[in-house]
This record gives C-alpha cells, structure tokens and sequence, in this order.
C-alpha cells in the first residue's frame, strides 16, 4: 500500500514544524491557481470554470499517490494548448461536444499513463531530446501567446491555427478595440511592476481583482470590452465521461502525446526539486500512476487533463511547502472559490485572463540553450530549430512526433560513423592515444596498427567499421604486419558484425597480416567466444591491453605466457 500511496509513508511522520510551511503554500498556490485555471481553461477552448474544477480532484489525488511532495498538480498551458489544437482538427459540433470530449480526453490520457505505469514504461521519457522538449516548448508559447491577441485586441478570430489567426489579426487590424488594449497591457504592466518590488505578491490574483473592480464600477463594458460572464457555481457533479466512439481512432494519437508531454513534465519539474533538497524521491514508474489516476479521477468530476506545472510548483517550494498537506489546502481554497464566489468572476475583462497567459508563457521560451547548441552542437540546434518551425507552423502533435523521429534519426546516424582513431604508444610510457592528439609524442611504428572503435559494432556501422579500417591499412603501406583493434568501447556485437569480423580475419591471413582484440569488456568476449570469432582468430590473440598485445609482438612475451594468461582470465 506504501509504494501506490506514498502518503501512508511521510503523513505518519509528519512534524508539527511542517504545518505553517504548508498552509502558507497552499493558500499561496490556491491564490495563484485561480485565476490561472481560468485562464487555461480559455486557452484550451473551455469555459473558464473548468479550469477551476481541474485544480480541484487531480492535486487531491496527487498528493495522495505522488512520490513528489512539493509539485503542483493541476491545469497547465501546454496541455491546454494541446486540447484546442487537437480537439480543434475534429469535427465536433457544438461547446457542449467539445467540453464532453476535453474531459474524456482526461480519462483516456489517465488511462493510458497508469498502463505506461504498471507496465513500468516510465523510461519512454528519455526518447524527448532537450532539443526537441526546448523547441516544442517554445513554439507552443508562442502558439498559445497568438491565440490570445482576440482577447487582447478584442476581436473576433474563428480559427485556431497559428497562420489562420495571425491573418485574421491582419485583417482585423482597424477593428481593434482600443480599451481591451489598454486593459491588457495595463495588467501586463501592473504584474511586471509587483514582481519587482516583491515577487513574493501573487500578481495575478491582484490584477484579476483590480479588473473585476474596473469592470464593475464603471461601464467600461457598455465599450465593446468582453467578459468572463456566468459562472456556474458549487462543485462539479460525478458524471462518468461520455466515450466518442466514432473519434477515438483521432483521439488516440492526441492522447498518447499529451501523456509523454505530460509525464515529462513532472519528471523534469520533479527532479530540479530533487536537485534543490539534495534528495532523489522522484520514481518515474509510480509517477505514471499517480498522474494516470489523477487524470482519471478528475475526469469524473468534469476535469479536463492536467499535469504538473512549472511556475506554481516553484511558488509552492518557495512559499515553503513540505508535503501534499499544501495541495488539500490549495484544492480547499479552489472548493470554497467555487461554492461562494463564482459570481465576482463574472465581471473579469477576458483581455485581464490574456495578459495573465502572455505573462506566463515568456518563462516557457528559452533563448540560451539555442545560442549555446549553435556555438558547439549545430545538428542538435537543426534538431531544437526543426522541431520548433514544425511545430509552430504545421501543428502540435506534428511538432511533437517528429521531432522525435528526428532526433532519432540523428541518433542513428552518429551511432552509423561513430568516432574511429589510429593510436599510438606515448613515449616512455605504456598508454595508447589517439596519434593525431598526442602528435608528436607518439611512436608511430610501421608495423602495427592499433585502432579503436568508439561504439557498439551492429549492422549500422559495420561496413563503415570494415572501410575505415581497410583505409587505415593501406595508409600504412606494405610494411604492416599487424592490426590490433581496442574493443574498450565496443559494448555489443551484433551478427552482421560478426560476419564483418570473421570476413575480415579471413582476408587479412590471406595478406599476412594477423589480427588481434585488446581490452574487449566480458559481453564483448561472451560474443566473440559464442559466435566463434576467436575460433578464427586465435585465443592468443586476445588480449586485456594493447601494450601486451605489442609486447607479445615484440617478443616480450611468450605463446605459453600468453596462454597460461588467458586461462586465469574469466571468459
């Protein structure tokens, strides 16, 4: 019961010292996650309660089953901005279709995160490159920053892709209403202003109600400036989500990219708290449950998906928070909005809900890695610079899912020319460096040939492994009597290779010229004893370091030395 539901293992110990930390958070957070449910809601297409009935059962439940005590569980942009771009692509007929497939959506990505779970498939996060994350992540702010200028500039904009609006804009420029300019840019203003004379003030909070003053005390809304409207109060009712049967092909893939998207997040926000406390309580596996059931649950009460999010976690590890007694808070505080104060919200200028996004989504963009990848990594910045035009330009999930298979691809093809080197005996001394580093401390004999493969030998690369080498051979001239390849970093050798490598003796005792193995790791030798490589080659031609193989050449050692050697040796 321990491992599902971590909290049975820190509420028992909870300490007396913890609690203030924890009430302070959670209001803090609860604050905060008010008027930014809202707002997320609005980016993914909703109506604006529904980003506070997603703040409310998911951190519940989170805090219940997470192995993280400080993440803050609830709506995000990300994920928000996924519903409208993938929910957007579908014909859906009316909001009420639409609300009925965001929360199915939840219980199908909670659905598919606790399988990942219990089928421990937590390590698929791995396969999102930081050039990937970085330009997926800093288009989709832009992305979610274009479809707020109808809020901003007071608009009408239909269409939700990124070119569409930015033409629509275009040619809505003299329809611009001026007061949801103002009102916008002011909150935007007013929350920079705070931040820095105390980051400590939740900013959002305060000009949500300066703005629900403005519109309320004077007719600025009789001007054209668009409000939240009706709220619907009291807590969200239990209703097992509708399943789209006719849709679930097309919801499939949406669903399956938020639920990595997701996960990724929290393992990423989860493990820069882990870094912070010098602690390691993030275990990915039971992470997918407890985000899966957190999806799932919500979705009975009428939330639409949620993951961790980055800004309100910092504030609720900043405000002090120690354990998921901060995340009931905060859900109590959402409860409360919903049963007694939904009627105020309806009085919010939508451009205030904008500014509140456009504010969020600048700590999404990231300028340094970019400039970084492109002074030392280039084909990793062509990756992150991919990923971020697809993304903005052809679409979410494309963005996503190709820059996967990009970086893949990349993978692919370093691991198809992996680094080769000649090396070569550093004077006076029994170490072997690559010649063209360590020139001219370097013998270079004639004779020999040492050369070192910096990969796994697969069908890939071994016809690049079998030129490189018949290369390097007739580099040498017709002096050469020996090539020893170091195997040190050749961890795996598959049958292709194999073949490569019986070929390849074959051909060089045809030239006279012998072959020897140095310094392969036990795997290495499994597969070259099994596969009857050393057969062909001769065990007295494996060796543990290329100084003895060279010693052995040079006479310095015996047959029977090397032999008696080899059989003490754990093969």
């Amino acid at each position: 019961m321990k491992r599902y539901f971590p909290i049975l293992s820190w509420f028992p110990a909870y300490k007396k010292a913890y609690l203030s930390g924890d009430i302070f958070a959670g209001i803090t957070v609860g604050v905060m996650l008010i008027p930014q449910g809202m707002a997320y809601a609005m980016i993914a297409g909703l109506p604006p309660v529904f980003g506070l009935y997603a703040a409310l059962v998911p951190q519940v439940i989170y805090a219940l089953t997470g192995t993280s005590r400080q993440l803050a569980i609830g709506p995000v942009a990300m994920d928000s901005l996924l519903i409208a771009s993938g929910l957007g692509a579908l014909s859906i007929s009316g909001i009420d279709e639409y609300i009925s497939m965001a929360i199915f959506l939840s219980l199908f990505i909670g659905t598919i995160q606790l399988a990942m779970g219990f089928l421990k498939m937590g390590f698929l996060v791995n396969f999102l490159s930081k050039p990937v994350i970085n330009g997926f992540t800093s288009a989709a702010a832009l992305i979610i920053g274009i479809s707020q200028l109808k809020h901003l500039l007071g608009i009408e904009i239909t269409s939700n892709k990124t070119l569409h609006i930015l033409q629509q804009t275009f040619l809505q420029l003299d329809q611009i209403n001026p007061l949801a300019v103002i009102v916008g840019l002011s909150g935007i203003a007013l929350m920079l202003i705070i931040k820095r004379l105390n980051s400590q003030i939740p900013t959002a909070i305060v000009v949500v109600i300066l703005g629900i003053a403005l519109a309320y005390f004077t007719p600025i809304a009789d001007y054209g400036l668009q409000l939240v409207g009706k709220i619907p109060d009291g807590l969200p009712a239990f209703k097992i989500p509708e399943v789209p049967w006719s849709n679930l092909g097309d919801l499939f893939t949406i669903a399956l990219a938020m639920a990595l998207i997701a996960f990724m997040e929290v393992i990423s926000i989860g493990k820069a708290l882990d870094e912070k406390v010098n602690a390691n309580t993030i275990i990915p596996n039971q992470e997918l449950i407890a985000l899966g059931t957190s999806n799932i649950m919500g979705s009975l009460f009428q939330s639409y998906p949620t993951t961790a999010g980055f800004s309100r976690t910092a504030v609720n590890f900043q405000a002090g928070a120690k354990t998921g007694v901060a995340a009931f808070i905060s859900a109590a505080l959402v409860a409360l909005t919903l049963l007694f104060l939904t009627p105020l919200f309806y009085y919010l200028p939508n451009a205030i809900l904008a500014s509140i996004i456009m504010l969020a989504i600048t700590s999404l963009i990231d300028f340094k890695y970019p400039q970084e990848l492109y002074k030392y990594q280039k084909d990793e910045f062509v990756l992150l610079m991919a990923t971020f035009f697809i993304t903005l330009l052809v679409g979410i999930q494309e963005g996503i899912i190709l820059g996967v298979l990009f970086s893949l691809l990349l993978m692919v093809y370093r691991t198809s020319k992996p680094h080769m080197a000649v090396l070569g005996q550093i004077k006076g001394t029994t170490y072997f460096k690559n010649i063209t580093r360590f020139a001219p401390d370097i013998i270079d004999r004639k004779d020999i040939l040492v050369l070192r493969f910096d990969a796994q030998l697969f069908f890939g690369n071994k016809d690049y492994f079998y030129k490189q080498l018949k290369r390097h051979k007739i580099a040498k001239g017709p002096d050469l009597k020996v090539i020893i390849i170091n195997a040190e970093a050749i961890n795996y050798i598959d049958s292709s290779a194999t073949y490569i490598i019986k070929h390849l003796i074959l051909e060089l005792k045809d030239q006279e010229i012998q072959l020897m193995i140095a310094g392969a790791t036990g795997p290495t030798r499994d597969i070259l004893f099994k596969t009857g490589v050393v057969d062909l080659l001769g065990r007295e031609n494996l060796f543990v370091r290329v100084v003895e193989a060279v010693e052995y050449i040079d006479g310095k050692h015996s047959r029977t030395e090397i032999e008696n050697r080899i059989s003490h040796q754990n093969y």
